[in-house]
């Protein structure tokens, strides 16, 4: 049964890649606004955790559930709609578009779900300045530092005012100093609207700007407040 009030959920989740059990009976749920850890040595299953909530990956059992909408259920086309609509995403290395501007980039998001250029560019700028980083408008990414493209990473995945976003060790990449900046900019700006974040470490100094951590180990999951979910 999904959680009372939970915007994003997951219950009994298997994932199998060969004979390597990636999630074994996994439930998961967040609410609007929270900002759950998802943390884990590599190869525990935490990434696979977030692409089966994103939809990128259908589990071999189980269910997520968005909403009043079953994920699982949900057609390539409509996952994909959710994911251009409704989720954001926040990468380790940025994966932003080299040949764009820094301004095209996180208009892309917007301009893909059908609002015009213009609009669509003013709205990116707004959130670009918000990120502090409205000088990089006119630069393509390989004219920024690896801080300022991370930020300009963040704008993107919040231009669409997504409800749930996932960030996938967004600061792996990053220094101490930059990281911290990025996590909290991204989070102050997702509590902000209300959105709800996922976010993937294994690093302590990430996981404290969440509300809540869990712990993926062996495919399984701990909540560290609850014990096991």
């Amino acid at each position: 049964m999904t959680p009372a009030g939970s915007l994003l959920a997951a219950e009994a989740l298997h994932k199998k890649f060969g004979q390597t059990a990636a999630l074994d009976g996994v439930d998961f749920s967040i609410h609007p606004g929270e900002v759950v850890a998802v943390m884990g040595p590599s190869g525990s299953g935490k990434s696979t955790l977030l692409h089966c909530l994103a939809g990128i990956v259908l589990p071999d059992s189980g269910t997520v559930r968005y909403g009043d909408h079953d994920v699982t259920a949900m057609s390539d086309a409509q996952r994909s709609a959710l994911r251009r609509s409704d989720f954001g995403f926040v990468f380790q290395f940025g994966q932003l578009v080299p040949e764009l501007t820094c301004l095209e980039n996180v208009a892309l998001p917007l301009r893909l779900n059908g609002v015009k250029r213009k609009e669509a560019q003013r709205h990116a700028g707004e959130w670009l300045e918000r990120l502090e980083v409205g000088d990089t408008a006119r630069k393509r990414p390989g004219e920024v530092s690896g801080g300022q493209g991370q930020r300009v990473a963040v704008a993107r995945a919040l231009a669409a005012r997504p409800r749930v976003i996932f960030a996938d060790e967004p600061t792996g990449a990053l220094d101490s100093l930059n990281g911290e900046r990025v996590l909290t900019l991204l989070t102050d700006a997702a509590r902000d609207t209300n959105a709800a974040v996922v976010l993937v470490t294994h690093e302590a100094r990430v996981a404290a700007y969440s509300d809540r951590e869990i712990v993926v180990r062996d495919g399984k999951v701990k909540d560290m407040l609850a014990g096991l979910i």
